[in-house]
């Protein structure tokens, strides 16, 4: 199994979607195993490995951040607080393992909201071939176990805080306990121990618990009256069925005739006579508003011409005796200026020119005018201003007299529809008649329903009373072979719990004794000295380590220097892993705390390569520091290497590609 890529988005403090590389192959024919992660304490090294967790197991996850968190809490806890509620949260694993003898890739894909529906996540496995399988959704749980049990997983994926803890005390944790028990499946042998006592205790209780069996002939010949019972409730369903529908096509009949035959508006004869008298007395106002216009100008409309004639004849002589006043204010003007002329020192006979000039000026200016008849009209100017006044409103109130005939028509034809829809309807005493009938068909289906659910009410509670009287009749027979068979079974479960005892005890002994060997020869190819131990013991209760000397006396864990603790903690894990006998990678949080110079640079050289064919390095830069690091390279042991840059001001952290901290 090889992870290939992560995919965090918005969870924890990784704000946005960022992508990690976890690939170890660096070309098609090349491959390093160690990715190496750098960052500070709270820059988000540990929210890794909760993705992982979190990516594979989903609610059963041991994440180091969730406590005694309900799922959907620990879910809202894992959501970025930079970002809308409303957007996903999302972690994707990208891993490639072996299935039949060829490569398999999976991306398991979890997202949620804050606050999700149910407290869940949603759970999506996508394939090779970009599709959803969803049969492997539903199995995913037994799925993983196959490849990556819950139980030994903290072999795998582990930090420095469980090292320490492994070192520090005498006897391993609970949780790696718990990863040794699943390994040598001690998990299935205490699982079965259990469950034969719950058999036992069972057939214990219904021994001491069972009455005297009901007779077998009494019960027979119940469950006959009750079979024949139903044959018949069945019989009378079926005629009911058949009865119902047969009242159902009369019912429609009843209604069709209803409305064929006027019933229908009979029934709505009062609203169509409302809707008769509204219309009419609608026509009645729009009249009256008519006879209002011919009381005023609108006869005026019948002499359309003589009124054309009489405007067009004022504005006539409107015009001529405008033109008359100015030519006789011309002619006054002239006069005066005759006058003066005739008192100043000027010739006579320019004087006489001059009155020629002016003769002649205003005979010419009115020379074009039209030649005007007689007047007759001899109106006035307010006269000629009524009279224009009168022809605008005249063709308004035809306008409205035309608007009022149309409204009159439309409502005319509306009256002459509801009239005769009025003249179609039924008399009354035919109307009461067709109701009645109609109203009868309705009585006899829901009668018929009636009687159809009462009669299937009880073939349901036929249904049930027969099968526990088939049941009472099974177990008739059942109770005596019971009988006969739970003395032995109580007696033989004794057997099989001292047989499971000494199952657990060899099959320990022996996983102990290959798991002794490993742990010994990784703890010397770590520590770099053969002096020290000889051999390692681990006690088959505690799973607790033993040293042993050349001479086979115990070496006491308090005489081990801190890091030769931490050196033995890990050589244990790393045993364990090797004895699993699966090809898993390992993932390790802040591994080299605590370590001196000397047996870090052990750790580095010894351990970290050869841990697995793929090991994820989450470190601070005082544990994998320059030093180390630079060894690594040179080693070629570095696949790929990242960043994990933490701004404190916006609590964010960024993923840097191909960069460490030097």
């Amino acid at each position: 199994m090889i992870f290939l890529e992560l995919v965090l988005q918005n969870f924890g403090p990784y704000s946005g979607k960022q992508v990690i590389n976890l690939n170890p192959k660096i070309d098609e024919e090349n491959s390093r195993p160690i990715i190496l992660l750098g960052g500070m304490n709270g820059g988000g090294k540990t929210t890794l490995m909760d993705a992982i967790r979190l990516a594979l197991y989903g609610p059963r996850a041991q994440c180091s951040t969730r406590g005694n968190l309900s799922y959907g809490d620990f879910l809202n806890q894992c959501v970025n607080n930079q970002i809308d509620p409303a957007v996903d949260t999302r972690i994707e694993l990208l891993f490639e393992h072996i299935e039949n003898d060829k490569p398999i890739k999976y991306r398991v894909v979890r997202s949620w909201t804050k606050n999700p529906k149910d407290g869940k996540d949603t759970l999506g496995i996508l394939g090779d071939s970009d599709t959803w399988p969803d049969a492997l959704v539903n199995i995913w749980d037994e799925y993983i176990e196959n490849l990556l049990p819950l139980g030994i997983s903290n072999l795998f994926l582990f930090d420095g805080e469980q090292v320490k803890e492994l070192a520090e005390q005498e006897i391993p944790p609970p949780i790696v306990v718990e990863a040794i028990r699943g390994l040598f499946g001690l998990e299935l042998a205490d699982r079965l121990a259990v469950d034969l006592d719950i058999l036992v205790n069972r057939k214990r209780k219904e021994f001491a618990d069972s009455k005297d069996l009901a007779n077998l002939e009494e019960i027979e010949k119940r469950l006959t009256q009750q079979q024949q019972d139903y044959q018949e409730s069945e019989q009378n369903l079926e005629n009911i069925k058949n009865q119902l529908e047969e009242l159902e096509v009369k019912q429609q009949e009843a209604f069709d005739k209803f409305i064929s035959e006027g019933g229908k508006i009979a029934a709505e004869r009062n609203q169509l006579e409302l809707q008769q008298k509204a219309k009419t007395a609608e026509v009645e106002q729009v009249r009256q508003l008519m006879c209002e216009l011919a009381a005023d100008v609108l006869p005026l409309a019948l002499i359309p011409n003589l009124l054309t004639q009489v405007q067009t004849q004022g504005e006539k002589e409107f015009r001529h005796r405008q033109i008359q006043i100015s030519k006789d204010l011309l002619i006054e003007r002239d006069q005066r200026l005759l006058s003066w002329l005739s008192q100043v020192e000027i010739a006579l006979t320019q004087v006489e020119k001059i009155q020629s000039f002016l003769v002649e000026d205003v005979d010419n200016l009115y020379a074009k005018t039209l030649p005007f008849g007689t007047p007759w009209l001899l109106a006035d100017d307010e006269t000629l201003s009524q009279l224009d006044n009168l022809i605008y409103h005249l063709q308004n109130s035809q306008i409205s007299a035309k608007e009022k005939l149309a409204i009159i028509k439309n409502k005319e034809e509306e009256i002459i529809t509801l009239e005769r829809q009025v003249q179609t309807a039924a008399a009354p005493e035919d109307y009461t008649k067709l109701r009645q009938t109609v109203e009868a068909a309705q009585n006899q289906v829901v009668e018929a329903k009636a009687n159809y659910e009462t009669i299937r009410r009880r073939l349901a509670e036929l249904e049930t009373i027969i099968a526990k009287s088939k049941k009472e009749l099974s177990e008739y027979t059942v109770e005596n072979i019971k009988y006969k068979n739970n003395e032995h079974i109580i007696t033989s479960a004794a057997k099989v719990q001292e047989t499971l005892k000494i199952f657990r005890e060899k099959l320990t002994l022996r996983k102990l004794n290959k798991l002794e060997e490993e742990v010994k020869n990784c703890f010397l190819y770590l520590l770099h000295k053969s002096d020290l131990v000889h051999r390692i013991a681990i006690d088959t209760n505690t799973f607790g380590l033993s040293l042993y000397d050349f001479n086979g006396k115990p070496v006491p864990k308090h005489r081990l220097s801190a890091g030769e603790k931490q050196l033995l903690a890990i050589a244990f894990l790393w045993g364990l892993a090797k004895v699993s006998g699966h090809r898993l990678p390992v993932a390790i949080d802040t591994p080299l705390g605590r370590l001196d110079s000397y047996h870090r640079n052990n750790l580095v050289e010894r351990y970290f390569p050869s841990a697995s064919h793929q090991v994820i390095l989450l470190s601070t830069d005082t544990e994998i520091g320059q030093k180390e690091v630079e060894t690594l390279r040179e080693n070629e042991a570095i696949a790929r290497e990242y960043l994990l840059k933490y701004d404190s001001s916006t609590r964010q952290t960024t993923v840097v590609e191909n960069q460490y901290f030097w």
